[in-house]
């Protein structure tokens, strides 16, 4: 995966990424038109497919509600990148199918760096200034499910196998 990307700080929260006034949406495509909106104006329509999200420390903080990883998602956004994630966001994400990769390094990428992840030997490349940077590939079992494109995708494909079998 590879795009443009979109720098944040520490301690993003979810009603950074998805104010609260939309929670009443659902659909993805629509929550994407309101992507970052009170932090950032103008980026939800700037977003290209395959750009990626990068943050600092805590990155998805505050609500339990599915609604900011499903944004970046209905915006295309490929992956997010962070020093640390809060273990709820991390979890919803990956059941949305949106990869998520915790690099240390994090702090080094520009907003606007072009980057390319390799998901499987853990290794972010920005393109822009050189640099290689470390982050923890994600378990096997996880991949799987964000390749499905999220948990309900790769159940539905787990029941089918053994109804196959």
């Amino acid at each position: 995966m590879a795009g443009r990307a979109w720098k944040f700080g520490d301690d993003v929260d979810t009603d950074a990424i998805i104010p609260g006034r939309f929670l009443v949406i659902n659909d993805p495509l629509e929550l994407a038109t309101h992507l970052f909106e009170g932090v950032r104006p103008g980026m939800a329509s700037k977003v290209m497919a395959g750009d990626l999200v990068v943050g600092g420390s805590n990155f998805g903080c505050g609500s339990s509600r599915e609604h900011a990883p499903l944004a970046l998602v209905g915006a295309e956004i490929s992956a997010v990148v962070a020093k640390s994630f809060a273990r709820i966001f991390f979890r919803n994400a990956i059941n949305v199918g949106l990869p998520l990769f915790i690099c240390a390094d994090a702090g080094k990428i520009k907003d606007g760096d072009a980057l390319e992840i390799d998901m499987v030997q853990g290794v972010i490349h920005n393109l822009t200034s050189g640099e290689p940077y470390k982050t923890t590939p994600l378990p096997g079992f996880l991949r799987e499910i964000v390749e499905a494109g999220g948990l309900v995708e790769y159940t539905r494909r787990q029941v089918s196998r053994r109804v196959e079998a």
